[in-house]
């Protein structure tokens, strides 16, 4: 019809193009003056900063002001993305879980099963140990280890120290030798999908599978919940408090070399293209480290792996999303609910729940993680103690090896005898329960001295890597107020009572 009308000839094309620009100009104008008119309008330009926040974060309160308003589909904020779930639990099921327990993977298993085969004969043959297989709730099946020291004339014989191993850690290999060391009875369990133990190490059946320990403890072995300790290395921290959340009558527990929550640990050791930060100008690191599974006194197997992250203060993306929904393992909100005896053990060179590593003299010591472990059970033990000021002073203290702790705590004029009297007449006056209201009437000058004392009292430090064994000199019932022998915080010796 065009042909016909003559509009493929040079006069034709040019009335075309003059059409087409006269409807481009009246549109032109047309949006101009929407814009303009837009511009003017107060109401617009508040529905638009509303809309541009809901964008950025759907908070309740940004989708209760954007629902004032009627306005095209299609700038809508999405409220779920289905790709973001799926996403999650794909990276969960696939490399999540075997970067967070390698020890359950059919490689880490065959390379270390001579070895594991090695050491639990030894385990039976020369320490007399019983091996079960203990069915959960959710009918895994897991393997344990017990050696029973009752009847040896040690006093520490009659305690059962529960061991929780690490990411790659088995107890034919792993921590149990240090309360076996200790002369403690010792009840050693490989996490769901390591070694001779059925299913996969998620939370929920590491839940079951420590739950199911426990309960084989009480009801076969006849230990009281008050006879049974805990003691964790490193992730094993998850397992072992969360024990002590639901078996709070547990003599005691121990933490080596764990950590707080595993959300930092987790956001460094992955590319940035899977987490989204946001700008800080106070918390800015490169990290140049190798990632390791922890093979604790056994064979070092490394994967090298460097990423250098700027903006680490975390703010969402799909590392958060999935560690909160199917990783979470907050320890520090399970210690919390945990009001017996507790040590940590933090060491001093620990590669693994560092933040922050220092090319030329190795870690940062103030960003392990086990830093914030204390600081979080000590402000919820003692709150009107730890507050904003001494948690300035306490992160001092915590960026020190002992040395210098030393020469903080003089400067700071910390009275042992003093702190403890303090503590001990509170609790007779008042309780001794937690959270504690001692320190309502302290200066700050008390709560700082006070604040160091605890600190020294709820944590010592292990100059050492994150894999090498603990000395079983630190394998002893934790500081109480009431224990006969106290220990001294500036002291050539140690304290070994127990």
């Amino acid at each position: 019809m065009l042909y016909r009308r003559g509009y493929f000839t040079t006069e034709g094309a040019v009335s075309i193009a003059k059409f087409a620009t006269s409807i481009a100009i009246i549109y032109s104008v047309a949006y101009v003056s929407r814009g303009v008119g837009r511009w003017n309008n107060m109401d617009y330009l508040t529905f638009i900063g509303i809309l541009s926040a809901a964008q950025r974060s759907l908070t309740q309160q940004n989708r209760r002001l954007l629902a004032q308003y009627d306005y095209d589909f299609w700038a809508s904020p999405i409220d779920f993305k289905w790709s973001t779930i799926n996403s999650g639990y794909l990276a969960t099921h696939t490399f999540g879980r075997r970067m967070i327990y390698p020890g359950a993977t059919a490689l880490i298993n065959t390379l270390v099963e001579p070895v594991l085969c090695q050491n639990r004969a030894k385990l039976v043959e020369e320490r007399y140990g019983v091996r079960a297989k203990v069915q959960t709730e959710d009918r895994n099946e897991i393997d344990t280890m017990f050696i029973d020291r009752r009847q040896t004339g040690n006093q520490n014989g009659k305690t059962l120290v529960v061991c929780c191993e690490g990411n790659s850690g088995f107890y034919e290999i792993g921590c149990t030798d240090t309360p076996i060391q200790a002369g403690y009875s010792v009840l050693g369990w490989n996490h769901p999908g390591f070694a001779g133990s059925s299913g996969v190490p998620l939370p929920e059946q590491e839940q079951a599978a420590i739950d199911g320990v426990i309960q084989y403890a009480i009801h076969t072995l006849g230990f009281m919940p008050s006879d049974i300790a805990l003691f964790a290395w490193s992730i094993g921290g998850y397992s072992a408090t969360w024990a002590a959340m639901n078996y709070p009558d547990v003599k005691f527990v121990i933490l080596d070399a764990t950590f707080d929550d595993i959300l930092p640990l987790a956001v460094i050791r992955m590319p940035q293209f899977v987490s989204k930060y946001k700008e800080s100008p106070d918390v800015k690191f490169s990290l140049f480290t190798p990632i390791s599974m922890e093979t604790y006194n056994c064979i070092p197997i490394h994967i090298n792996c460097t990423f250098t992250f700027n903006n680490s203060v975390f703010s969402g993306g799909l590392v958060e999303y999935t560690v909160r929904k199917y990783f979470n393992l907050n320890n520090a909100e399970q210690l919390c609910k945990y009001h017996g005896p507790i040590l940590l053990v933090r060491r001093t060179m620990d590669e693994m729940i560092t933040t922050e590593m220092d090319p030329a003299t190795g870690v940062k010591l103030h960003t392990n993680r086990g830093n914030h472990l204390l600081c979080k059970l000590l402000s919820y033990r003692y709150p009107n103690i730890v507050n904003e000021t001494s948690l300035v002073l306490l992160d001092d203290w915590l960026a020190r090896v002992k040395s210098d702790q030393e020469i903080l705590w003089t400067s700071t004029g910390v009275d042992e005898d003093l702190c403890l009297s303090m503590i001990k007449s509170y609790n007779a006056q008042h309780s001794d329960q937690f959270p504690s209201n001692i320190g309502e009437t302290f200066t700050q000058e008390e709560k700082n001295k006070m604040t160091l004392y605890l600190a020294s009292r709820y944590m010592e430090d292990f100059n050492s890597t994150h894999c090498n064994p603990l000395t079983p000199n630190y394998l002893r019932t934790p500081w109480t107020p009431n224990r006969h022998s106290q220990p001294r915080f500036i002291s050539s010796t140690r304290s070994d009572d127990s």
